[in-house]
């Protein structure tokens, strides 16, 4: 399992746009992703609608887990996508 933290900079936080992004990388690979906010909600990636009901915002650091048989490629992809575009 792989895990990694990331404090968000987009100034609207995760919304519809790039959280669409994010649940389209995440479904390019085998592994489980988990984000968990600040407040210990948490989501599988691959669901927009959970992502977004999480209410993360400019500043809040989430973590993100990574469980499978690709969670090496699968981290690297993601936090590289996250600090692109979140």
């Amino acid at each position: 399992m792989k895990e990694f933290k990331y404090t968000i900079t987009d100034p609207v936080g995760i919304h519809a746009r790039p959280a669409g992004l994010l649940v389209k990388e995440v479904k390019a690979h085998a592994s489980k992703v988990t984000i968990t906010a600040a407040d210990g909600k948490s989501a599988d990636a691959k669901k927009l609608l959970a992502l977004m009901g999480l209410g993360i915002k400019q500043g809040d650091t989430v973590t993100v887990s990574i469980d499978g048989e690709d969670e090496d490629a699968a981290a690297a992809s993601i936090e590289k996508f996250m600090k692109e575009n979140l």
